[in-house]
Formats: structure tokens, C-alpha cells, sequence
């Protein structure tokens, strides 16, 4: 099937779960993951119409932003070395991993214009995945007013991969559950609406739990080492 088709095949998918869960399927957005694919098929994710790039390696993400970044919205979604800050910051739309205040003040630094970010939680306490604790959120939040740039979208979160994606459920309710607090403290710096959750596996329970952006690498564009 071509990336156009799966495309095609995904929308009905989640138009099928928004539908089940009460949910606007307008409210759910695809980023398509291009980290183990080259700029070609980049090129035709673009071409099938997906609007949103995600991207975690610096160096492959930044060549393939230099050839198509005129087009759609570019998402940084892996853990970001605060010294390569300066190399993506006018490159990408958004961030997905922040998780530490060095970060934050190297992007406020970097950038002459607001920063959307995620606050990566790491709601399953994995050692192996980045992210702040569920206890230390509202402090970095309250403590990320410090820095002008940083504008916090949403939070966003890993969970492990379940051959029963069921499993993953609490996972993802804690996340909206945590947005829904720091949503309704009305903090100006973190308007805090989206939740970046689910991935191939598991996106079903992540719209079922209120996702809004859900990040879609093999189903939708590949992955050569998993062929």
C-alpha cells in the first residue's frame, strides 16, 4: 500500500474511534514519524497530505528539514541534547520532550519567538524513558514562567509497548488527567489544551483517553528495520 492509502485507511480508523468515543475526529491530529525513513518518503507522506513531521535525531531530521521544512508542521519528539538546541530551533513547529529546566532556558535562549512545547511525563515511572514525575510537574510548570519563550501546549507521554494495548489505558487517562490540573490552574505561559499520545500500537486507547496529536511511524510510513 502506498503512504496515501494508509492514509486514507487510518482516517477512517480514527474517525471510527472518535465516533465510538464521542469525540470530533477533527480534534485528532497525525504526526507522521519519519525517523527510519529518508527524505523521499518523507516527501511522499507530505505529497499524501499529512501536515505534521516527527522527527528525533537531530542531524537526519535537520537534512530532511532543509529540503521540505517549507511545508507542513515540524515536530521534535525525541530527547533533546540541550547543546543542540541551536542546530533545530527555527526548524521545528513544536517539542515534545521537554523535561528539564536547562532545556528550557537553552530554547528561551535560542529562539526569538514562542516555543510550543510538551512536557514529557514519564506516567509509567520507566527508568529506560525520559520525563518528569507526576509529583514534579506543577513545580516545573510554575517554574517554567521564568523563561518568556517557553510556551507549554501540552503534556505528552511514552507508554510501554503491551501486546494488549488495553494495558496501556491507565497510562494515558493519568496524562489527560494531569493535563486537565495544569489545564485548569490558568497558567498565561501554559495554556496546556493537547495531549501527544499513542503510537502504532496504541493509538485506539490514546483518542479513546483524549489525545490530540498521536505520533504514527511503522503503520504509516515504515520502518526498514523492522522488515
Amino acid at each position: 500500500m502506498t503512504i496515501l492509502e494508509k492514509y486514507k485507511q487510518l482516517n477512517l480508523e480514527i474517525e471510527k474511534i472518535a465516533g465510538r468515543c464521542g469525540r470530533n475526529k477533527d480534534e485528532i491530529k497525525v504526526i507522521a514519524v519519519t525517523k527510519y525513513v529518508d527524505t523521499v518518503t518523507t516527501k511522499e507522506a507530505l505529497d499524501a497530505g499529512l501536515e505534521h513531521i516527527g522527527e528525533n535525531r537531530v542531524e537526519g531530521g535537520v537534512e530532511k528539514w532543509e529540503q521540505l521544512g517549507e511545508r507542513g508542521n515540524w515536530h521534535f519528539i525525541g530527547s533533546l541534547q540541550t547543546k543542540k538546541v541551536k542546530k533545530v530551533i527555527d526548524k521545528y513547529d513544536y517539542f515534545h520532550s521537554l523535561d528539564r529546566l536547562s532545556l528550557a532556558e537553552e530554547l528561551d535562549k535560542r529562539s526569538s519567538k514562542k516555543v510550543s512545547c510538551f512536557v514529557q511525563v514519564n506516567v509509567s515511572q520507566e527508568e529506560s524513558k525520559s520525563g518528569i514525575s507526576e509529583a514534579e510537574l506543577i513545580p516545573f510548570i510554575e517554574k517554567l514562567a521564568e523563561y518568556p519563550s517557553i510556551e507549554v501546549v501540552g503534556l505528552m507521554t511514552m507508554a510501554p509497548f503491551y501486546q494488549d494495548p488495553e494495558r496501556t489505558r491507565p497510562i494515558f487517562r493519568k496524562l489527560r488527567e494531569l493535563r486537565d490540573q495544569v489545564e485548569g490552574l490558568g497558567y498565561q505561559h501554559a495554556p496546556c489544551k493537547e495531549l501527544s499520545m499513542g503510537m502504532s500500537n496504541d493509538y485506539s486507547i490514546a483518542i479513546e483517553e483524549g489525545a490530540t496529536f498521536i505520533r504514527i511511524g511503522t503503520v504509516l510510513v515504515g520502518n526498514p528495520l523492522k522488515n
